[in-house]
């Protein structure tokens, strides 16, 4: 055989085993039948004092409320969950993740993704994750005084990776909350229900009350869309997670549904 078939037969081969590996993930972290392991890992976004101060009095009680959520959307399901995350603080990094590369091709957007994997990799390899985290978050802060626009968050499948940019505000945690919640959700499969072009919200998959007469004004959120619909031209970002749902296809694409019929039939 020559070298280069080597080589080709070698390249399917890893190929084939990401694939696997991420097959994997995604069936034990969408299974729902153990609390998923979830890692926050807070990182100083404009390396300043206030920052700091705040990242000093974080604890896991902050983002206790993702957990209720989840829990509470499952049972509209039907699914019971006891638990839904196993969420750990891990201590503060000091490395900044590999900006994406908007508007860049699809082989500049997978490469970003491939080098975005292995900084995340080499942070839990340098300690800073406290347990073998199924999903990585990592939350980029920044000091509400700037009162500067904050970089868009994201939320990788692949690598069950999330970058959140949040505000170091109290006042702002709940809302923060609602982001972090958002972007955990699209490591498990959840797509986004707005328009890329307006940032309103998809009619009906991202209305909480599609079917409500009048349809406007929309009270609550559907997660995945991010903002409640006012009015057909306006939408507003909620104020906390108690104002929003997982509509049913959103709890589609994360095994809600398929989960319920596991749970029932064991």
């Amino acid at each position: 055989m020559s070298f280069r078939r080597i080589r080709i037969l070698v390249l399917f081969g890893l190929l084939a085993m990401v694939a696997l590996v991420h097959f994997g993930e995604q069936f034990l972290v969408r299974s729902w039948r153990a609390p998923l392991q979830v890692a926050i890992v807070p990182i100083n976004g404009d390396d300043s004092e206030a920052v700091a101060d705040y990242i000093r009095q974080l604890n896991e009680e902050k983002f206790a409320e993702i957990n209720t959520f989840l829990e509470k959307q499952a049972g509209r399901y039907g699914l019971k969950l006891n638990n839904a995350l196993d969420m750990k603080l891990a201590p503060e990094a000091h490395e900044i993740p590999p900006a994406p590369p908007y508007g860049g091709n699809g082989l500049q957007v997978a490469w970003w993704s491939l080098k975005l994997r292995i900084w995340a990799w080499r942070q839990e390899k340098t300690g800073f994750l406290p347990h073998p985290a199924k999903v990585r978050i990592f939350l980029i802060y920044h000091d509400v005084a700037t009162d500067k626009a904050l970089d868009h968050s994201l939320g990788l499948q692949k690598g069950l990776v999330g970058v959140v940019h949040v505000f170091a505000s109290e006042a702002q945690r709940q809302q923060n909350n609602v982001v972090i919640a958002h972007e955990l959700l699209h490591t498990l499969g959840a797509t986004d229900k707005y328009d890329p072009a307006t940032s309103l919200p998809i009619h009906p998959i991202g209305y909480a009350e599609p079917d409500k007469q009048p349809l406007h004004p929309q009270y609550e959120a559907e997660i995945m869309a991010g903002r409640t619909a006012k009015t057909a031209e306006y939408a507003e970002m909620p104020k906390s997670l108690d104002k929003c749902v997982i509509g049913p296809d959103t709890a589609h694409e994360i095994n809600f549904s398929g989960a319920f019929t596991s749970q029932f039939l064991r």
